[in-house]
């Protein structure tokens, strides 16, 4: 089974209830129009997605309870760093959750969202933001996995996601997120390092070269 077709059974999988309001025509309208996830490595989707988030980020912090605009810096394969940290706080009374603070350099290639979903949603999508936020709190681990992702829920809810797209994105990593968590204990047991002291002045390197370079952490 290939991984456009396991990512059609997990959907199925997640909630009767969800798949059945959720993946109507719009998501299978989505689903056809989506790129491979191979696509994001050539020049021209770099660029694309590059042009999509500089003109989002000027609408992705109306709530108050989000606090600076997702500014990214790309290397050359899809992995991202942030050039200014971004924060969201819960707005309700008392608050759900502490708040979190993601700090400039550090790096994300929006991965805690299952890469068997991108095929229907693209991992740099209007959720971009949340997603940013989510992959930090996957990495420090300082609170359960639950939480991180009732706050990916939260920080969607406050960006104004539709619910079908919230509520698959949630169920996803929910039930689907735990390899994602495994994966960056383990990294981090092996002293991989996510927050950079020195970020690269373009976009010409490789994550992967670039963390391996001296003095950049």
């Amino acid at each position: 089974m290939d991984r456009r077709a396991f990512g059609q059974v997990a959907i199925r999988k997640l909630s009767s209830a969800v798949v059945v309001v959720s993946l109507g025509n719009t998501v299978f309208a989505r689903a056809q129009s989506s790129q491979n996830p191979e696509a994001f490595d050539n020049k021209a989707s770099a660029e694309k997605i590059d042009r999509w988030i500089l003109q989002w980020q000027d609408e992705a912090t109306v709530d108050k309870s989000i606090k600076g605009p997702l500014d990214v810096r790309r290397f050359l394969d899809p992995v991202y760093v942030l050039i200014a940290p971004i924060h969201w706080s819960s707005n309700s009374e008392p608050a759900r959750f502490a708040p979190v603070t993601a700090p400039r350099g550090f790096v994300t290639d929006f991965a805690s969202v299952p890469r068997v979903f991108w095929s229907i949603f693209r991992p740099d999508g209007n959720y971009a933001y949340a997603a940013a936020i989510h992959d930090y709190l996957y990495w420090q681990q300082d609170r359960p996995k639950k939480e991180a992702d009732l706050i990916f829920r939260s920080v969607m809810d406050d960006l104004n996601i539709t619910d079908s797209q919230k509520t698959i994105l949630y169920e996803a990593v929910n039930k689907f997120g735990n390899s994602a968590w495994t994966e960056d204990a383990n990294l981090k047991a092996k002293g991989e390092k996510r927050v950079l002291r020195q970020l690269p002045e373009n976009s010409d390197v490789t994550w992967a070269e670039w963390k391996n370079r001296p003095n950049v952490f």
